[in-house]
């Protein structure tokens, strides 16, 4: 096994010329990186069908993408004229696409919008156009009233009840019923035609017992119109006379019918007659077309699918009874509509080189090819020099940067027309390898490998190998060097072991990369399991020892009768093998031992046959069954069949069970499921079937010891379509984008399919709206379907309903869907306390707008103090948590907090903060933070600093003052004396001044805690002695005169002055 990462894809064209030498096409790489650095034009991706038929009811959206670098741009042409988007309210072009709405929420009339539109896709490279779509509007007319007039008629006669439904578009389907919505019986004698009307051979009484009603089933408007019914009067006679055949559809003996290469032939002759004609199909000159052909409605009709030409002749319809034979011939005539041969291909060339571009097709009659080049007439455009168009083949010869553009191959006649976009591109690139570098690959002794080197250049670079550095070229031999850079070692040997390299060449340069191969030894059991008869409770030991590459790591497993063995206390697995103790029946069976490496792996396998001691008489051996043989199938009907089958010999062990298994080639060839079990006792079985499914049988016996080999499979059953009955389950629909929503399911089985051409309509639409249901339908084999531009996280009902050909299935329930999530905003009201000096409390509310659903919070914090800062610490809560309480381990520091919402898609935008500076650390603090503003610009920011400026020049002016008057302030002598208002002091940070040099703001400083001190004064009260000690009466009252001295120790403690500094207090107040 190689170890390979980096399997690459090619897009591009492969074009092989000889014309003076050899020259071949380039191949443009998917790697990213390449393909956004290439020009390109235009690539029509998308588009609507040619023959587009709306439902009136819906919007209209006409399809039209493509790709190209640059991007292209769209325009669109209404009957061959400029049709201007932008002019029309009603239309849209998709953003990125050409892709037309046309809205009719707001009015308007679809029939306005019908005709034929087509789209242009141009960049600076060229022009690619779309199929000419040619748009109409569904129809499904009233039936027009009439009385009909009783249809009076012998028994025995022939009858044509007419139905003749209005014209529908898409024309509708008929059915016939009663009035009392009962399905008229059909069959040999009375049947409906291919054109819908109701054809009697004969007329019988019992017909009258009924009336007759034609019905029309328009498909797109999901609507049923009923024609006013038949009465019919059957007059009798003594006795129906016997009629030789005649036909009464189509009349006379010879028409002719003319049908298109791949279509659908359907051929019908109805005849009447006593007593009922049998119908039978021959072609002139030859058989009926083998694997082609089906007979229906109950053989008056053949069915030819798929028709070629080959298929022309003529074929004739034998009417018989017993009375005669009539014949009618129809001419067939096959058309064929124009279909390629050689459909252009996108060519990309480096400047100098040599190229074509071929458009062959073929049809009947023969088809006309024009050229276009950027969607005009290749004759009308500019002259190029290099090129050359001859019939159905443009000719390049030595093409110059600048001739890139895209070519059109029209390909028509009456029945149809081919249109194929190829562009031209030319460029000039240095080689570059594509493959990762240095490269190590590990290969078994022996096997195959290869050595990937992909690599692209323009002009085409040419690639070659080289081993251990040597110079001599590696190919032929034992390697072969592929065009793709590929090496094939075609037998890997010990001497193959080394470093390979390859390099890459052109006119521009050159690129080389390495590869280290290791060859290594095989994993091999030497010695395996084998079989064994042990007596019941005794100890078994099967053996399996290994050899291997000593590099490798090698695992050694077992299985029972092919699954895990479970190992425990009584089965052992050993280092060379495996021991059961006590054995018992349970464990008889087939063991496996399973060597391996991560490179190969080998096994071995044996029988345990366990035999019971206690028994009287010998045991025979008991063994699985024989398969059963001779299958046969009988009892044919539509829903079910009767499978029969002659059981095998049981080998001394009766058989237990019966199990019967299905293969159908449509859908799932080759691979046989389970369908029913049954008792050990039978030998037949009636087996329920679905529709068309082309079903194939086998049964496998049980007994004890094991399940026998499957039987021979029986013949094939098929069975006939019908309209489906279930719809597909595991509906959900889950975003991958913040703009779409992917809506998937588990399709149908094979055997729930019951039609051709399965289709899944899926609809959707937002819930608790009024709004009308969008739908797509898609083919069978797609399990998704992507709706974008939708919004964010926002719920849906969702509806994938089942189609074919024969009807729709049931309504289907409804889901609960969901388009894709965003990043959420930021958690709101984000607030950071801070109630002591051991904890900081941190709450928030859920964010705005979680766009999705919210899987929980991220919080990140870290210390700080001043320019140092801790590590991060990343705490992650639930979606319901919205709060958090921190547990401080540094009261001095301060912390820093992020916090963001997390959902499916990441982190949304952060809510951030600081914890509290604390004023006062004895008192409580809080904080409140928002997502971060610049606070210079707050409203409140602003008014507090003037007011503090305001109480700064305040203070300073009492500071002049006080000095001036000579430096002391008022004393009173006694304690009954009031205070004069300006000697009035308050607790809440009023203060004294004994002496303007003891001013606080001309001498303090900040203390590392925050805190200012004063500085000593050479000027205190003290000094004017008028000292003593300040004193309070017992009302707290001061008595003493200003004249209190403070020692070192009063200063630097909790009464010192600073509580009176004039800087302290705006301190405080900030």
């Amino acid at each position: 096994m190689v170890m390979q990462r980096y399997l690459l894809t090619y897009i591009g064209v492969v074009l092989t010329l000889n014309l003076h030498h050899l020259i071949r096409a380039i191949d443009v790489p998917r790697d990213p990186s390449i393909q956004e650095s290439l020009h390109q034009p235009p690539t029509i991706t998308k588009q609507s069908v040619k023959n587009y038929i709306v439902d009136p009811r819906d919007n209209i959206f006409i399809e039209c993408e493509a790709k190209g670098n640059p991007v292209p741009t769209f325009s669109w042409t209404r009957n061959g004229k400029f049709f201007n988007v932008a002019k029309d309210p009603r239309v849209s072009m998709r953003h990125w696409s050409g892709t037309l709405a046309v809205d009719f929420r707001s009015g308007g009339r679809p029939e306005d919008y019908e005709g034929e539109y087509q789209c242009f896709a141009r960049n600076d490279f060229g022009t690619a156009i779309s199929n000419k779509i040619f748009l109409q509007v569904s129809k499904s007319p009233l039936w027009p009233k009439e009385n009909l007039d009783i249809q009076e008629v012998h028994e025995g006669a022939q009858l044509i009840l007419a139905c003749n439904p209005p014209p529908g578009l898409p024309p509708p389907a008929i059915f016939w019923m009663s009035s009392s919505m009962e399905p008229i019986h059909q069959d040999k004698r009375v049947s409906q035609g291919h054109n819908g009307d109701l054809y009697f051979s004969n007329v019988l009484q019992e017909d009258s017992q009924t009336d007759y009603s034609c019905n029309a089933r328009f498909a797109f408007t999901h609507t049923i119109q009923q024609k006013n019914p038949y009465t019919l009067k059957v007059l009798t006679t003594r006795g129906i006379t016997e009629r030789h055949p005649s036909f009464m559809y189509p009349i006379g003996t010879i028409s002719s019918q003319m049908v298109l290469r791949g279509e659908d032939l359907l051929l019908e002759c109805i005849a009447s007659g006593v007593p009922t004609p049998g119908i039978m199909w021959h072609k002139k000159g030859g058989d009926l077309p083998a694997g082609r052909t089906k007979l229906e409605n109950f053989d008056k009709a053949l069915h030819i699918a798929n028709v070629s030409e080959e298929d022309s002749g003529e074929y004739f319809c034998l009417a018989s009874n017993k009375v005669g034979t009539s014949r009618h011939t129809i001419s067939v005539r096959v058309k064929a509509a124009p279909f390629w041969l050689d459909e252009p291909e996108n060519l990309i060339l480096a400047p100098g080189e040599d190229g074509r571009l071929v458009c062959q097709a073929n049809g009947n009659p023969k088809p006309s090819i024009q050229w276009l080049v950027n969607g005009e007439p290749i004759e009308s455009s500019a002259p190029n020099p290099s090129r050359e168009v001859t019939g159905d083949t443009i000719m390049f010869r030595d093409i110059q940067s600048g001739s890139s553009a895209v070519y059109q191959c029209n390909a028509s006649n009456e029945h149809g027309y081919l249109l194929a976009n190829a562009f031209v591109s030319v460029l000039d690139v240095i080689p570059r390898i594509l493959a990762p570098r240095n490269q190590l690959i590990k290969v078994i002794l022996n096997n195959r490998t290869l050595l990937n080197c992909p690599f692209f250049g323009s002009p085409i670079p040419t690639l070659r190998w080289f081993k251990n550095g040597q110079g001599s070229t590696l190919h032929g031999g034992n390697y072969k060097a592929h065009e793709n850079g590929t090496l094939e070692i075609i037998r890997a040997r010990k001497e193959d072991q080394g470093t390979y390299t390859c390099v890459a060449t052109n006119l521009l340069g050159k690129a080389q990369n390495q590869v280290r191969l290791e060859i290594k030894d095989p994993t091999r059991i030497v010695d395996g399991p084998k079989d064994a008869v042990p007596k019941k409770g005794s100890t078994v030991y099967l053996v399996c020892r290994t050899r291997h590459d000593p590099t490798l790591r090698l695992t050694v497993s077992w299985l029972k009768d092919d699954v895990p063995l479970y190992l425990g206390t009584r089965i052992r697995k050993e280092d060379d093998g495996l021991t059961i103790y006590g054995v018992s029946e349970k464990d008889q069976g087939y063991y496996t031992c399973v060597a391996s490496t991560e490179l190969d792996k080998d096994t071995a396998r044996a029988h345990l046959t366990i035999l019971d001691p206690f028994l009287n008489r010998m045991t025979l051996p008991k063994a699985r069954p024989d398969r059963p043989r001779d299958l046969e199938l009988t009892d044919l009907s539509e829903r079910s069949v009767r499978l029969t089958w002659i059981p095998g010999d049981d080998n001394n062990s009766p058989i237990t069970d019966y199990i019967v298994e299905f293969e159908e080639d449509r859908y799932e060839p080759g691979r046989w499921q389970n369908h029913s079990r049954y008792p050990g006792s039978v030998n037949s079985a009636v087996l329920r079937l679905a529709p068309y499914v082309n079903y194939q049988f086998r049964v496998i016996a049980v007994n004890e010891v094991g399940s026998s080999y499957p039987s021979l499979p029986s013949e094939r059953y098929h069975t006939n379509g019908a309209r489906p009955e279930y719809n597909p389950t595991g509906v959900k629909g889950a975003g991958t984008a913040k703009n779409n929503m992917v809506i998937s399911w588990t399709p149908l089985s094979a055997t729930q399919v019951y039609g051709p051409n399965l289709r899944y309509i899926v609809k959707w639409r937002r819930r608790d709206t009024r709004e009308s249901w969008s739908n797509r339908t898609v083919k069978g084999d797609i399990s998704q379907y992507t709706v974008t531009q939708t919004p964010i996280y926002t719920p849906y009902e969702i509806k994938v309903q089942a189609v074919n050909d024969y009807g729709m299935a049931p309504e289907a329930d409804t889901v609960i869907g969901y388009s894709g999530e965003d990043l959420p905003s930021g958690p709101r009201y984000f607030r950071i306390r801070q109630p002591n000096l051991e904890t900081i409390t941190l709450e928030w509310e859920h964010p705005e707008h979680p766009n999705g659903n919210l899987i929980g919070y991220t919080l990140r914090y870290q210390a700080f103090n001043g320019s140092k800062t801790g590590r991060t610490v990343v705490e992650n809560f639930s979606p319901n948590q919205t709060r958090f309480l921190l547990q401080r381990t540094d009261p001095i520091s301060r912390y820093r907090f992020n916090l963001r919402s997390r959902s499916q898609i990441g982190e949304g935008e952060p809510a951030i903060g600081e914890s509290p500076l604390p004023l006062n650390e004895a008192l409580p603090t809080s904080a409140y933070t928002k997502p971060p503003r610049d606070i210079a610009t707050q409203g409140w920011f602003i008014g507090l600093m003037c007011a503090i400026a305001l109480l700064v020049l305040i203070l300073l002016i009492v500071c002049f003052i006080k000095r001036s008057r000579g430096g002391k302030y008022p004393v009173r002598e006694n304690k009954d004396v009031p205070l004069d208002p300006d000697d009035q002091k308050v607790d809440n940070g009023s203060f004294d001044y004994s002496d303007e040099d003891n001013k606080p703001l001309q001498g303090s400083q900040t203390s590392l805690d925050g805190t200012i001190k004063q500085q000593e004064s050479d000027d205190s009260l003290v000094d004017y002695g008028e000292g003593g000690e300040g004193q309070f009466n017992e009302d707290g009252s001061f008595i003493g005169q200003y004249t209190v001295k403070k020692d070192k120790e009063e200063t630097e403690g909790n009464e010192s002055s600073e509580a009176t500094s004039p800087v302290n207090a705006i301190y405080s107040l900030a």
